[in-house]
């Protein structure tokens, strides 16, 4: 028998359980998150949640050394949470284990991604891999198929997660770029919050501008820190525009809709922590980031959302390519 185990019981996360023992190659799934979390309680109540209903073989757990038995584990919790996490983590035997990361931000203090925090925390051996690409629980659920990528920096840890994850639902690629694949992921959501106030501003003509310069921007960010380019086009990030950019289920794009209509949005966008991550980088690299700026003047330094769009149309003159 081949279990998985879950750390983390949101959307994403309660989705990945249900998915390792109804699609792909577990038997069961050992799920933890914090006992006290509305999340858990209503999983732990009504073994359900607004998406899902849990199956048998989807066990929650209330203490974490429960779920860390096992040699696959996948994490789904908030980025800005993901250190504490890891050092937690370091105090169990943990050697050897496969960790799949299924969350895309960066730190918002250091703007490291979610793999360069594990390496630097957890002193263990273990392998690491990385989840990107588009979805959304709701599609899912209702059986429509999608792609996404998985990326490590050992080549058979990604082919040990792909062979234990692929399905009819989901067809994984093969990464080849850790940092860009990691940085797009992030960044998409980003440009989730920019799609959102074009949403709420009614600016709906500039949606297919921002979709052919977002991805330049993150490519110069992916290029800058030793990443290729051209991953910007790839599965992590441009080829999850249609959920993130469109969706009405997107976080990120809802939050910069209500956001630009005045009103507040109560759940989780990790675009948010994460602008603030690539405004301190940008600024302390000199990385040419004009969406990102304009974004950072509109939600952090709250000046108006108009002028901060249209400064991006205030630059210098210059050609496309």
């Amino acid at each position: 028998m081949t279990n998985s185990s879950l750390i983390g019981c949101g959307r994403w996360g309660t989705f990945l359980g249900w998915y390792s023992v109804n699609c792909a190659k577990f038997d069961n799934v050992d799920m933890y998150d914090i006992p006290t979390s509305p999340n858990f309680i209503e999983l732990k109540e009504t073994r359900k949640n607004s998406y899902l209903c849990m199956t048998n073989n989807m066990i929650l757990h209330e203490n974490i050394e429960d779920v860390l038995q096992n040699d696959f584990i996948i994490i789904s919790i908030g980025c800005q949470h993901f250190r504490s996490l890891c050092k937690q983590l370091n105090g169990y035997n943990i050697a050897g284990k496969t960790f799949l990361l299924a969350m895309k931000g960066l730190e918002e203090s250091t703007a490291k991604t979610m793999y360069q925090i594990m390496r630097e925390e957890v002193s263990q051996p273990v392998h690491i891999a990385v989840l990107a690409g588009p979805g959304h629980v709701q599609d899912y659920m209702k059986k429509v198929p999608s792609c996404a990528v998985i990326d490590s920096d050992e080549p058979e840890t990604t082919r040990h997660v792909i062979d234990m994850m692929q399905s009819e639902l989901i067809r994984f690629y093969f990464g080849a770029d850790l940092i860009g694949n990691q940085i797009g992921a992030a960044l998409k959501n980003v440009i989730g919050l920019a799609a959102g106030i074009l949403d709420g501003l009614e600016w709906y003509g500039l949606k297919g501008a921002l979709m052919a310069r977002a991805p330049v921007e993150v490519g110069r960010f992916i290029a800058h820190f030793g990443g290729n380019p051209k991953t910007a086009y790839g599965l992590a990030h441009l080829g999850d525009y249609e959920a993130t950019l469109f969706s009405k289920h997107s976080h990120n794009r809802m939050y910069g809709e209500q956001f630009a209509k005045g009103e507040a949005f109560g759940k989780l966008a990790e675009g948010v922590p994460t602008l603030k991550a690539v405004k301190l980088i940008a600024d302390k690299e000199h990385i040419d980031m004009p969406i990102s700026q304009a974004l950072y003047k509109a939600i952090y330094e709250k000046q108006d959302i108009k002028s901060a769009i249209r400064s991006m149309f205030d630059r210098n003159l210059k050609q496309e390519f």
